[in-house]
């Protein structure tokens, strides 16, 4: 039951990335899935939800946020595997920092009461060993991640008759460093016997203060829960049955 459970729950979540995203990359990804597989290397679309906070600020809250990349495992020896991609979709930060001054006395007046949500927009790179424990859909996976920064913001938020109705986005990209880097660590399983969807858990553990000119050291720190679907492997696995008779 709690199986059962959980895979409605990474379907729900996957089914709501995929409305995220354009219908370009994943199209592309369905049409050619199958070209990208071998009895070697396995592709597919990986994705779920990502609960993010950053070490440094006194004061600030986890947020959480949508991940969405593609992945490729690349099959070793006996039960290892090399698990790498690209997390197209990857936003980092928290919430509930306190507002502080950006230099405009109209602008600081009127968001005096607001709420702060970090956003930090990454591409991210995982390289992972990644162990299928004998006779069981079981792994763990480990190793080191790098991200790269294409947007960074300070969303303001506050309420106005108990309604979320001001908003104001601050631009604070010249204050973060662009690359981060951290290790990350993970368990999951793998449905259908080991022929269908990867559920996994994942922390990532920022090694690099991201802050470039503010005044606190800013750490990234995520928890992923993430669904990886295979794009034509069973295709690629029928033609390489083919071929071989």
């Amino acid at each position: 039951m709690a199986v059962e459970y959980i895979k409605k729950l990474f379907l729900t979540l996957l089914l709501c990335l995929l409305f995220q995203v354009s219908h370009g990359q994943v199209l592309i990804s369905l049409l050619f899935g199958d070209k990208l597989n071998s009895d070697k290397i396995e592709f597919g679309l990986d994705g779920g939800i990502a609960f993010t906070q950053l070490q440094g600020p006194a004061a600030s809250d986890m947020t959480n946020a949508l991940h969405l990349g593609f992945y490729f495992d690349f099959y070793l020896k006996n039960q290892l595997q090399l698990h790498t991609g690209v997390i197209v979709k990857s936003t980092m930060g928290a919430k509930g920092i306190p507002p502080y001054a950006l230099g405009n006395q109209d602008l600081d007046n009127l968001l005096s009461t607001a709420t702060v949500r970090r956003k930090l927009g990454y591409f991210n790179v995982p390289v992972l060993l990644k162990y299928r424990f004998k006779n069981s859909n079981f792994y763990v996976e480990a190793g080191p991640q790098l991200g790269w920064l294409h947007k960074a913001y300070d969303e303001f938020s506050d309420s106005i008759l108990d309604e979320n109705d001001l908003l104001y986005e601050h631009k604070i990209k010249d204050n973060i460093k662009r690359l981060d880097f951290g290790m990350t660590g993970g368990i999951g399983y793998r449905l259908m016997k080991g022929h269908g969807m990867n559920l996994g858990i994942r922390y990532y553990l920022g090694m690099v203060n991201i802050n470039k000119s503010m005044p606190n050291d800013l750490y990234n720190r995520s928890l992923y829960l993430s669904v990886g679907i295979p794009i034509g492997a069973g295709k690629a696995e029928k033609d390489a049955v083919k071929t071989a008779y």
